[in-house]
């Protein structure tokens, strides 16, 4: 590899870790020789640019047979190799891009090795092994037809990502029930175990994220093995789910609650855009902390629509509501905790009865429903919201998905519009949870104290989502 043009020592000289980059280029070269390395421009998503080296060159790939070379372009930041490159393909005027599990459509490509970069375990040699192989599975790259000329080698390469059913075609992840689960620790093994035990799935992916400090539980699951589920550290696992639960939490040492929340925010920055894309059909069910916050942070990255963006905010305590209400209170009428998940959040009950089939609707405030409600509240004191339990209400929420049963539940949601809300904020409101997400019941005249409740928590939370870096 031929380093020694003005051009690529200028730039060369910029990077912050000069010898150790140097080495490594000499490595790609002796295992990749013709991977060459040029200078350019590279463009970042907010429009900021910065003069960069690139490694241009073919990688071959083996598939059915038959041998191909696909054209790639990696791009190397100023720190490499601490910080992985960024790789495209490049396909030529005679080539498509085919989107799926490593490729978007964009031609960017996406790898385990990528994500998990730790170097000096990590190397771009074997980041492309890595690549060969995983495109050897499904190429991402396939030759232009004509009507009059037809390959039918590559037909076949695509006709194998669909199949039939009832007379049309689907994509293969489309037609099951996949639920992936982002974040280890306890939350997320709960969340695991309660979805195996309460819903229909046909796969489930767990994915314990790297940057996450609620780590831990993937490796237990890869000793025992249970029956459908499959563990990665990769989030292109994720692709084609029904539901993504994300419970993922970074909490920093900092000091202030700001400077903690904005290490949630950031974590949430590196993985809610990849798993919207790798899943753009899915129910997002947030369980991280701050709930509200976290549950208005994956919206605004996701650009999903606000239906398929909840937390799983008040959920549990109105089923614990509900509960003491009709079994302890003998009052048989469902009710719902809204609000922020905090002090400040408030019951409100429905007007029909448990056994009713007419649609709930939420009762308007009034004197007499109160001292239930109160008494219900005082019922529910120390009861906490341990890991296996938010882990059950979580399963709750996704069966609802999944079987599309148009239930409610009391979810963070975007409030904005209801009941008079007029800032951009999520909070837990009921809401009708189907296989299309979440439809909110309307808003009623809250009780005073109620209304106040709910509108101090609208400004706190307003007021920290502005000082956040989302």
């Amino acid at each position: 590899m031929d380093l020694r043009s003005e051009n690529i020592q200028r730039i060369l000289s910029k990077y912050k870790f000069h010898d150790v980059a140097v080495e490594e280029l000499q490595k790609i070269h002796r295992g990749y020789p013709g991977i060459q390395p040029f200078t350019g421009t590279y463009t970042f998503s907010d429009g900021t640019q910065k003069d960069l080296l690139k490694l241009i060159g073919n990688i071959p790939v083996k598939y059915e047979g038959r041998s191909y070379n696909f054209p790639i372009q990696l791009w190397l930041m100023d720190s490499f190799p601490f910080t992985p490159p960024i790789c495209l393909l490049r396909p030529t005027p005679d080539m498509v891009i085919r989107e799926g599990k490593h490729v978007d459509g964009g031609g960017r490509i996406h790898l385990p090795g990528l994500h998990n970069w730790d170097y000096p375990k990590s190397s771009v040699v074997g980041l492309l092994t890595e690549m060969i192989a995983k495109f050897e599975e499904d190429p991402p790259l396939s030759a232009k037809t004509t009507a009059d000329n037809k390959d039918p080698h590559e037909l076949l390469a695509f006709v194998s990502n669909l199949q039939i059913n009832d007379g049309g075609s689907r994509h293969r992840d489309q037609s099951i029930n996949k639920v992936s689960v982002i974040g280890g620790g306890d939350l997320g093994m709960a969340s695991v175990m309660s979805i195996l035990s309460k819903c229909k799935v046909d796969k489930l992916v767990f994915i314990d994220v790297a940057e996450s400090s609620t780590k831990g539980g993937s490796t237990d699951l890869e000793i025992f093995g249970l029956p459908k589920v499959e563990v990665s550290r990769d989030l292109s696992a994720s692709a084609g789910s029904t539901v993504v639960v994300v419970t993922a939490n970074a909490w920093s040492s900092e000091q202030t609650y700001l400077s903690v929340v904005q290490t949630n925010v950031d974590l949430y920055r590196g993985i809610i855009p990849n798993l919207a894309r790798l899943s753009p059909n899915a129910v997002m069910l947030i369980a991280s902390q701050p709930v509200d916050i976290m549950s208005h942070v994956a919206w605004r990255q996701s650009c999903l629509p606000p239906t398929r963006v909840i937390g799983a905010g008040c959920n549990l305590d109105s089923a614990r509501l509900s509960h003491i209400l009709d079994i302890n209170l003998n009052t048989h009428r469902p009710a719902w905790v809204i609000g922020e998940l905090s002090d400040n959040k408030v019951a409100v009950m429905s007007n029909t009865g448990l056994s009713s089939n007419a649609q709930h609707e939420i009762a308007a405030g009034s004197s007499a429903a109160k001292p239930l409600l109160d008494r219900a509240f005082e019922m529910m004191k120390n009861r906490g919201q341990r890991s296996w339990s938010v882990g059950l209400s979580i399963a709750d929420i996704t069966n609802s998905v999944l079987t599309d049963k148009m239930k409610t539940h009391s979810v963070s949601t975007l409030a904005q519009g209801w009941g008079g809300i007029g800032a951009e904020v999520f909070l837990s409101l009921p809401c009708i949870i189907g296989s299309n997400g979440s439809t909110r019941l309307a808003g009623v005249s809250l009780g005073q104290e109620e209304d106040s409740k709910l509108r101090e928590s609208v400004t706190s939370l307003s007021n920290l989502v502005s000082q956040l870096t989302i």
